[in-house]
């Protein structure tokens, strides 16, 4: 390599982003040998690594056996399983990954618990030469309750079934089946075979039919920079320190949200308000911290803080309750005992409490709730905990990392369970009397090309909707350009930007009680996708306002479309840049063959019946 190609490198190395990643799977599904193609072809093995198993290889007659470049402990390589979740750092020209092959052994499901808990995406395995098996199952239902977003299903050992279309689409038609009972919101398939290197790296010659991306593409391409939650404050304290003049600072990591200094913030337990004098990260003074680094805070005044305290934004407070639902997954061979104590062990708080209530445990072949008295080792259901002070904690939907927690045995400190806080209502923080309850927006998601009438149906269905009592914020695309993301071009990430500021301002409002009509092309599937995880499944409507786009190109009021005809605006949808039909949208207005009134109608009646069954709820 030459010194004018390293340089090339180190100056672009420092753009690329680090993308965490996970393999799940039943025993024997080839994760370990995956991992090792894609090490390999990407040319992530030092010569030294390779020659060992290659000196291996001739020593057993074998070929090389790639499982072996994550299988590090001996009982792997002498059983030919893997144990333990094994780390590995690998680059590409695009981007950086951390990833952690998961064991597939049912015995084995705390370590694979373990391995997916701090992850961005994941790769879920399936052996093509066989059916879907119950551990299969249960390594999907982990990946969906611990919120992971972006899940490629990879359909392995084709070179087994002789590359056969047939058995790959019906393993995609199962697994969307299978899919469609969990929360997974970025779910892609993709057909290999980890021991030919088909469609790992390079595009594999035996498969012509699939056209969708390598497994590699999929993890350089994947947009995660939107799945950060930079709202919510929390710094959960992990020291305090005393300098020699003795003054304070609070060392831990900002574990979601951003902080400024001259913020005032307030320190649970206790509520005492405290103002941000400095911020430190190593030995620099910085203006601000944001989720993600580990810092030093100092405060305006000494306060009574300690390991465990938690520093919040004054209007943006966490909930504070005794009383906690979640969803676990049982770890331990010992089972729950109800009459037992266990730690809550949440960020750096560590509270005894009980598990009072079993609600359900989840069969794991159908999916089904099932009434239990106990819950043993690899059982994942729901529970009610009582703890014996109160606990700082949000939703994990909202926050992943102030919303899970795990339950310790406090005579042996093992891990007994990994527990995600779940919605309920009321909680105690919540309920201002019995009779009282927060009432929580929407968000009404208009889609389409533009020229499809999104805003002109929006304009009048807002004033409509305020005479039957509903009023709604409305966020238009042109507004949002001219202020809230005036800063942002068009280009995929700024395209996927815009939206993502779109969507946690209307996450805002609809926390604060209002509904929201938006009006946005957000032409794919993957930009409409980030803003209902942002806003949740449950408060998002897709509505696509539909129309050719030679309609559109008529009704062209901006001449947009002339200016993309001409050059002039470039990646423009419709013309230059495409366009994903929404597949399964919650209401379909075809604005082609509908007039506006008849439009607005459709939309109002639409959202008014919405409104009442949220009531009703």
């Amino acid at each position: 390599m030459t010194i004018e190609a390293v340089n090339k490198y180190l100056s672009n190395s420092p753009r690329t982003t680090l993308l965490r990643f996970a393999t799940a799977g039943s025993v024997d599904d080839g994760k370990s040998t995956l991992i090792g193609r894609l090490l390999l072809d990407t040319k992530n093995i030092f010569e030294d690594t390779l020659s060992s198993l290659e000196s291996d290889s001739k020593k057993t007659g074998q070929p090389i056996d790639l499982a072996f470049l994550t299988d590090g402990l001996l009982a792997e390589r002498e059983q030919k399983i893997t144990i333990d979740v094994a780390y590995r750092y690998f680059t590409s020209p695009k981007r950086k990954f951390i990833l952690a092959d998961n064991p597939g052994h049912e015995q084995y499901t705390r370590n694979m618990a373990t391995g997916a808990s701090t992850v961005d995406a994941a790769l879920l395995l399936i052996d093509a030469s066989r059916e879907i098996t119950a551990q299969t199952r249960r390594h999907a239902f982990v990946l969906s309750l611990m919120g992971i977003k972006h899940i490629l299903v990879v359909i392995n050992k084709m070179d087994a079934v002789e590359y056969s279309e047939e058995s790959y689409n019906r393993f995609v038609f199962e697994v969307k089946a299978l899919a469609q009972r969990m929360s997974i919101s970025d779910l892609q398939f993709v057909p290999v075979s980890a021991l030919c290197g088909d469609n790992i790296v390079e595009r594999s010659q035996k498969m012509p039919w699939y056209t969708g991306p390598t497994v590699l593409s999929y993890l350089e391409n994947i947009y995660i920079e939107g799945d950060r939650n930079l709202v919510d404050f929390r710094f959960p304290v992990q020291r305090v320190s005393v300098d020699k003049t003795q003054k304070r600072s609070l060392q831990g990591q900002v574990v979601s949200g951003v902080v400024k200094k001259g913020d005032t913030l307030v320190v649970l337990p206790g509520e005492q308000e405290v103002v941000v004098k400095n911020i430190f990260l190593y030995q620099t003074e910085f203006n601000h911290a944001f989720s993600g680094q580990s810092v030093s805070l100092s405060l305006d005044r000494d306060v009574d803080v300690s390991r465990g305290s938690l520093l919040v934004h004054k209007h943006n407070l966490p909930h504070q309750v005794d009383e906690v639902e979640a969803m676990i997954v049982w770890l331990d061979p010992k089972a729950l005992d109800l009459k037992k104590s266990y730690i809550f062990k949440n960020a750096h708080q560590e509270i005894k409490g009980q598990v009072t209530a079993l609600r359900y445990k989840v069969n794991i072949d159908t999916l089904h709730k099932q009434e239990t008295d106990q819950f043993s080792i690899n059982d994942i259901g729901r529970i009610t905990f009582q703890a014996q002070k109160t606990i700082c904690i949000d939703y994990y939907r909202k926050n992943k990392r102030t919303g899970s927690f795990i339950l310790i045995d406090p005579e042996t400190y093992k891990t007994m369970a990994a527990g995600m806080v779940v919605d309920r209502v009321p909680l105690k923080s919540e309920a201002v009397s019995s009779n009282i309850f927060v009432k929580s927006g929407k968000t009404f998601w208009l889609t389409g090309l533009s020229g499809s009438g999104k805003s002109s149906i929006s304009d009048q269905a807002i004033g409509l909707l305020k005479d039957h009592g509903h009023p709604f914020v409305a966020l238009d695309g042109d507004h949002v350009r001219n202020g809230l993301c005036k800063d942002l071009g068009f280009s995929n990430i700024d395209r996927f930007e815009n939206i993502r500021r779109v969507a946690e301002v209307a996450k805002l409002f609809n926390e604060a009680g209002q509904n929201v009509l938006a009006t946005f092309v957000s032409p794919t599937k993957d930009i409409r996708d980030m803003a209902r995880s942002i806003i949740s499944s449950e408060k998002f409507k897709e509505i696509f306002v539909d129309a050719p786009v030679a309609i559109c190109e008529k009704r062209d009021v901006k001449g947009l479309y002339k200016k993309a005809r001409r050059g002039e605006v470039k990646e423009f949808t419709g013309i230059s840049a495409p366009f994903e039909l929404p597949l399964k949208p919650d209401l379909h207005l075809k604005t082609d063959t509908n007039d506006l009134p008849a439009s607005v109608e459709q939309l109002v009646n639409y959202i008014i019946t919405e409104l009442k069954g949220s009531t009703k709820d």
